[in-house]
């Protein structure tokens, strides 16, 4: 046991996200498929997406980038580090490619959205371009490669969701899968890329999203996380779907994502729900109260803050102050108690940030004491207003000080609530087995907190419950009861 007390779940304090890799899959199809995702849970949904998509088109995948035919990496472009990563990769594919000279490379997603020109031509790093609405079209695109041309299409759409195509699960335990709601993003802050790498948010059909959940159900999955950039934004209308009206005597309204979360957690008390991620400013007391309505729907919620101090949060655009936030979060202990789990994001060194805006962040944070963050020092991107208005005149030494104050007092919190859990019993979906020995299962909790315990004779899929005996800051370890 005592050797676990090292075993750390997926949320730990700023990670550097690993790319999702390719799963094999083998129907004698013709070619072969190899995708690596970056960045957020967005780009590995639509990964699978991708690999649906082309499946149909003769291809299978692979988790082997030799055997590969076509390779693509799915891009993030939130972070100068993000891109560079991927660049990095690039530049070892071209290696790959020199033994392999019939291999396509291309680039999804954000990236591709804001450096086609760059990639394609000034570097030639890479063979095709697709943007996230882009996907139907990877057959043309590919097929245009084959023929030596550099494909491009990075058209931003009002109307594509993918609603009508089951995705393919790429890296999927079988337990657990994501579903996307929506794409896009309406909120400009100033900060941010994925307005202008995603477009305009526009919302999925309620009946193709519930008829998604409900066939993960039936093929054994056990929990599904409901996918958008603000999902709390998620409204369908009726004019658009006749269908998706919820009657109400004679009156009908828009589904709102209250409604759409109370239909995924009525298909089955054994379908676990989250969601994420939402906006402070958007998040409704309905979405509240139907959480504690459902025992099924997870007691998460991903609120990200990005900075405790009013001044920077309104030069970001985003729509609330300080207190208004510490509000939300008093709204939402008091609906769903103080064992709900809550995370949030953080930027260190916004532009002109000082020392007294930094220590409201860190007296936020305090007042809050989040269960874990993801926590960054600000990099500038090209094209947000951010990089338009303001200057980003903190020093990178500072935004590292500030940043390590960020992380140093998330880790105390981080521990101090896991250790307010001990001695407590959760009930766990068992995920599969530790990642320190195949003697012990891991599995997350209603909060989303990682929690291991002896295998015994218990199997993926299975719910458990767990008594917790230790801890560190970001595992709890415990035995079944």
């Amino acid at each position: 046991m005592e050797d676990l007390l090292g075993d750390i779940g997926l949320y730990e304090a700023a990670p550097e996200a690993a790319p999702g890799v390719t799963r094999e899959t083998h129907t004698g199809k013709q070619r072969k498929l190899y995708i690596e995702s970056y960045g957020c849970q967005m780009n590995f949904s639509d990964s699978e997406i991708v690999a649906s998509i082309l499946a149909k088109e003769g291809f299978d995948t692979t988790s082997d980038i030799n055997k590969a035919d076509v390779v693509f990496l799915n891009t993030c472009a939130i972070r100068e580090k993000a891109e560079q990563t991927v660049r990095n990769r690039l530049d070892h594919i071209q290696g790959l490619k020199k033994k392999r000279p019939g291999m396509l490379v291309g680039v999804l997603g954000c990236m591709a959205e804001r450096l086609k020109a760059q990639l394609l031509e000034e570097e030639q790093l890479v063979d095709l371009v697709a943007g996230p609405d882009s996907y139907r079209d990877l057959p043309r695109l590919i097929g245009e490669a084959d023929e030596g041309g550099r494909a491009v299409n990075t058209f931003l759409s009002r109307e594509e969701t993918y609603a009508d195509i089951s995705p393919v699960r790429l890296n999927s335990n079988g337990v657990t899968a994501f579903i996307s709601i929506m794409r896009g993003c309406d909120n400009m802050c100033t900060f941010c890329v994925v307005p202008f790498t995603r477009g305009r948010e526009r919302s999925r059909d309620p009946e193709s999203i519930v008829s998604e959940a409900t066939k993960l159900f039936e093929s054994g999955y056990r929990e599904v996380t409901l996918l958008g950039q603000n999902v709390d934004s998620y409204k369908w209308s009726p004019e658009a779907n006749a269908k998706s009206r919820i009657e109400k005597g004679n009156a009908s309204e828009v589904v709102t994502f209250a409604h759409l979360l109370e239909r995924v957690a009525r298909i089955h008390p054994d379908l676990r729900v989250r969601f994420s991620t939402s906006h402070p400013k958007d998040i409704t007391d309905d979405v509240l109260y139907t959480m504690a309505r459902y025992e099924n729907i997870c007691k998460y919620i991903h609120l990200p803050v990005q900075s405790g101090s009013t001044r920077i949060l309104e030069m970001m655009n985003r729509g609330y102050t300080r207190e208004w936030y510490l509000e939300k979060i008093r709204r939402i202990r008091e609906i769903l108690g103080e064992d709900c789990g809550l995370s949030s994001d953080f930027i260190a060194g916004f532009c002109s940030e000082t020392e007294e805006d930094h220590r409201d962040t860190l007296t936020l944070m305090d007042a809050v004491r989040f269960d874990f963050a993801y926590m960054f020092a600000y990099s500038e991107r090209p094209g947000t207003p951010a990089a338009k208005r303001f200057a980003d005149d903190v020093p990178a030494e500072t935004k590292k000080q500030r940043l390590n104050e960020i992380i140093a007092k998330q880790s105390a919190h981080g521990l101090e609530r896991n250790r307010a859990d001990v001695g407590k019993t959760f009930t766990v979906l068992v995920e599969g087995p530790s990642k320190r020995s195949e003697e012990f299962l891991q599995g997350r909790n209603s909060a989303n907190k990682v929690v291991v315990f002896p295998r015994k004779n218990f199997v993926k899929g299975e719910y458990v419950q767990v008594r917790v005996e230790h801890c560190t800051g970001a595992t709890l370890i415990g035995n079944a009861v």
